[in-house]
């Protein structure tokens, strides 16, 4: 998946999305990331809901270098 289409893809989630959907996005698989959600690692805030771990869309957005209307930061664009 290419920077474009992550970026596109962003723009159509909800404000928070399952913990997978961000490990994903982030690079990890499923495991490791209710592993790291459980231990307090995961590198974005992480909203515990009963039994549902939920990250807010615009953290993933913000560790990925991206701005809230989608467009890369010029100091984390890929040369």
């Amino acid at each position: 998946m290419t920077w474009r289409t992550r970026a596109a893809d962003l723009g159509d989630l909800p404000a928070v999305i399952d913990v997978v959907t961000a490990g994903r996005l982030l690079g990890f698989g499923r495991t490791k990331a209710y592993q790291l959600a459980k231990n307090g690692e995961f590198p974005c805030r992480v909203l515990r809901i009963g039994r549902s771990y939920l990250v807010p869309t615009r953290e993933v957005w913000a560790l990925l270098g991206y701005h809230d209307d989608g467009t890369r930061r010029p100091d984390t664009e890929e040369g």
